[in-house]
């Protein structure tokens, strides 16, 4: 189950409401931040981007592809580790507006996670380090630490022990 919080609206839909869940000139400023940085080639500009405007957190040598799109109205509530590598076109949302509520949740990415390219990662969810996300896959709840997960409905492909075993002999990332 993600972890959000819910916030019930009145009349037309949350998307209607928007203005009074997030300042505007906050949206207008996340949006110019994060689409300077989906287009930069530079690993440790988009981090700096991200963390000085948005107050993401970011760990070290992480590395966010060409093209990510991150949640523009709650950015803050995305964290990621060190040296994880977030795919091209991946999309992360910490927000949904819904037609009778609006929900939030944060998105917490740990170290050395894989994220394929044109991935959408919903809000309230936890990606455990050392994970694999395939391309492609709709991370529609947590993802246990060292799994290989795929698809859409998402679905634990291996095991963190499943992954190990395949892997015992690999010069890469077999045992260290």
């Amino acid at each position: 189950m993600r972890k959000t919080e819910r916030y019930p609206v009145k009349g037309a839909n949350s998307l209607w409401h928007v203005y009074k869940t997030v300042p505007f000139w906050k949206v207008v400023k996340n949006f110019i931040v994060i689409q300077l940085a989906r287009y930069t080639p530079f690993l440790g500009v988009k981090n700096w981007l991200y963390r000085t405007f948005l107050r993401m957190k970011i760990g070290e040598q992480t590395s966010f592809a060409l093209m990510v799109m991150l949640d523009v109205m709650f950015p803050e509530k995305i964290s990621v580790g060190r040296n994880t590598v977030i795919g091209y076109n991946t999309t992360i949302l910490a927000h949904e507006y819904l037609i009778r509520e609006y929900r939030l949740g944060d998105v917490v990415i740990g170290d050395e996670v894989m994220i394929g390219a044109n991935t959408t990662i919903l809000p309230g969810v936890t990606i455990g380090s050392g994970a694999f996300v395939s391309a492609g896959t709709l991370v529609h709840k947590d993802v246990p630490a060292g799994a290989f997960v795929g698809g859409n409905p998402m679905k634990v492909i291996y095991t963190k022990e499943e992954m190990d075993n395949r892997w015992a002999d690999d010069p890469i990332y077999g045992e260290k």
